[in-house]
């Protein structure tokens, strides 16, 4: 088999699954639905192995799989692109939606709608494999898109449930605030270079460096222009500030979406487009500048809203938004294969969270309030063990696979010269303290101390029914445990992804850190300019992985780490009062933490209710004044009022007619008088 069939197997595999489950899926039943899609994406992930190994020894792929159509000189093309950063986010994608299929069995096994969640994370497969693959803006544009219509169809999965409906409404709508803008750098690109195609672009990108942007009333660089605008899509896909606000609702969606969507894939599809596009980056400091403050407001404000929920996926989503910040700064200090390398670290511990909070939902029977759980540990043994490790590596322990990525992105910010370098190292160190503090207060609420589960009273669940309601899927499953009944370990369809995802949490970074970072891994593929010398003093002081592990010891973010989890241990199982007392001195920063800062009101009061007050003015004014007052009956009047004149003339009376035709001839002598 040709390397060229194989490209197109890894994102036609997944498509074949989700036409079949989702067309064939009441004639093909629940199991063999989920056999054919597992299998299909098990194929990809094989293509993809195939292809990583033919691309490490050498060989890259650039070239049109298919000619859509020609407008003028423009040729509007499917392509593929296959270098080492495209595979290895293949090899992301592929894997972590695996792992997610099979765990589906387990968590979706009662659902009425069984086939077609299957046939939807298949096409959300295929969708996001095309935008990875692309050499191209407009496939690119189409993934883009696609992705974006998936996750509408699985964050509103429980179409009957009205807080899905509008979480997923909102996810839409948020989004196609940022592609408007994505779409907008994308024609910028056509107008300016005449070619969508990568390498094109890329290849004359320096060539405009001190051309301005054709933006009327603004004087601004055209890469800058064209990179904001490109770096705007990214924010709506990868939910920076303040485009971040779809991002907690769309939890409303069943738990292994959350992995597939909201850890792995579609929301790390901003950082995959931004180091894609570093030779356009790189030649404009201002956009660094503004990505890596974008990113840095996210890192640390997000991470304080994690710090208050009592949702254990929200707690988990939170964490998402920040460890996105984290990639962003490290794009914004252009160490575009730092960000990346986190990139891939986080998509396996935060999936591995994802599952390992669905496991607990599933033993908790649907109740999501972290309040009502405590004392796990001993029930569920696999699921502690794992959610231990992806917390661990979520707050940056040695060893463990986010420590390396998450190290070597505050690394870069300190030795980056760009403006707004000094705060950014500043809110990623304090990040460092805030996401251990979250993380370990879900983690001992969840496994430790008491247990507060099946108890008759369940005040706390009730008083936040609406943060955890989104998990009651459309059977008879009740909301949390009965009184006297025990939670118990999930089935071994949930517990092995945790445990094949466990794996990648612990050693990914420890193996491929060297290669990645410090190797020649990217060298083609991510371009290395004036801005990307962070990554060559980072490679003067790297003295192996266990060396970086052994030197952290000695630095803040590892004291600061240790701080947060301690912290957590010392408020949550010792001094719960504690908590509790802050919470009453501190109330107005708590009810702002709480408003989600007032993002969410702000938008549904400025531009929800402005759009409602324009439709009430338009209608009001617009159609009923204007429209059915003025012209259409306000002509109506005209033509009565001038009708009525007219009929008032009709009298009947010959002497009235006679009087009328001496009155014309007298007008028409006049005017022929005039003209003589």
């Amino acid at each position: 088999m040709d390397m060229q069939t194989l490209y197109l197997i890894v994102p036609l595999a997944p498509l074949v699954g989700a036409l079949a489950a989702g067309l064939f899926g009441k004639l093909l039943g629940r199991t063999w639905s989920h056999r054919i899609t597992i299998a299909l994406v098990g194929v990809s992930f094989a293509a993809s192995v195939a292809i990583f190994q033919d691309v490490m020894a050498g060989h890259v792929f650039n070239g049109t799989v298919y000619k859509w159509m020609s407008s003028g000189n423009t040729s509007f093309e499917v392509g593929f692109l296959i270098d080492r950063l495209t595979v290895m986010m293949m090899l992301v994608v592929t894997f972590v939606s695996m792992m997610v299929h099979i765990y589906t069995i387990g968590y979706m096994q009662e659902d009425p709608g069984y086939q077609r969640f299957f046939s939807y994370i298949s096409l959300f497969t295929f969708s996001m494999l095309m935008l990875v693959m692309a050499n191209n803006f407009m496939q690119l544009f189409f993934g883009w898109e696609a992705v974006g219509l998936v996750s509408y169809l699985l964050i509103g999965f429980w179409y009957t449930r009205p807080t899905a409906i509008y979480a997923n409404l909102k996810a839409f709508l948020v989004n196609r605030v940022g592609d408007f803008g994505f779409l907008l750098g994308i024609g910028l690109v056509l107008m300016v270079f005449g070619t969508l195609d990568y390498q094109s672009v890329f290849n004359s990108a320096h060539l405009y460096v001190d051309d301005i942007a054709p933006i009327p009333g603004l004087s601004v660089g055209l890469l800058t222009a064209i990179c904001i605008l490109l770096f705007i899509g990214a924010m709506g896909k990868s939910a920076q500030f303040p485009l971040h606000v779809w991002l907690p609702d769309s939890m409303e969606g069943p738990t292994p979406i959350s992995a597939l969507i909201h850890a792995a894939t579609m929301v790390t599809a901003g950082i995959f487009m931004v180091a894609r596009m570093s030779p356009l980056f790189e030649l404009s400091e201002t956009a660094l500048s503004f990505v890596m403050i974008i990113g840095a407001i996210t890192a640390l404000f997000m991470g304080f809203l994690g710090i208050i929920q009592n949702d254990i996926k929200r707690v988990v989503a939170y964490s998402t938004l920040s460890q996105l910040g984290y990639m962003t700064v490290a794009l914004g200090a252009s160490a575009y294969s730092v960000a990346v390398f986190h990139l891939m670290t986080h998509a396996f511990f935060k999936a591995l969270l994802f599952l390992a909070a669905g496991s607990v939902i599933i033993a908790m029977h649907h109740d999501q309030d972290i309040r009502n759980m405590g004392g796990l540990r001993k029930y569920m043994p696999i699921t502690w063990i794992t959610s231990l490790i992806g917390s661990l590596a979520l707050i940056g322990t040695p060893l463990f696979s986010g420590f390396y990525s998450k190290d070597s992105i505050i690394e870069a910010v300190a030795l980056s010269h760009l403006p707004g370098a000094g705060i950014t190292y500043v809110a990623v160190v304090l990040g460092v303290f805030v996401t251990a503090f979250y993380s370990f207060r879900m983690y001992f609420l969840v496994f430790h101390g008491e247990e507060r589960f099946g108890k008759a009273d369940d005040a706390h669940h009730h008083e936040h029914q609406g943060d955890h309601d989104d998990e009651e899927v459309a059977t008879d499953h009740h909301h949390g445990l009965a009184p006297g009944q025990k939670p118990h370990e999930t089935p071994w369809v949930v517990t092995l992804p945790l445990i094949m995802l466990a794996i990648p949490s612990v050693l990914i970074g420890f193996i491929t850190i060297e290669p990645m970072l410090f190797g020649d891994y990217f060298r083609e593929a991510i371009f290395i300019g004036e801005n990307h010398h962070a990554l060559t003093e980072m490679r003067e002081e790297f003295h192996g992985a266990f060396g970086m592990a052994l030197h952290s010891l000695m630095t803040l973010p590892f004291w600061l780490a240790l701080a947060g989890a301690g912290s957590a241990w010392f408020f949550y199982m010792k001094r719960p009062d504690i908590p509790a007392a802050i919470k009453h001195r501190l109330s107005l920063i708590y009810t702002v933490l709480e408003q989600k800062y007032y993002f969410d009101r702000f938008n549904d009061w400025f531009f929800a209710g402005g759009a409602r007050g324009a439709s009430r003015l338009l209608w009001k004014f617009g159609d009923v004044k204007l429209i059915d007052g003025f012209f259409v009956n306000g002509s109506a009047k005209v033509v009565g009022m001038f009708s009525g004149v007219l009929r008032g003339l009709q009298t009947g009376y010959v002497y009235h007619y006679a009087f009328w035709m001496i009155i014309g001839v007298s007008a028409l002598l006049t005017v022929r008088t005039w003209f003589e």
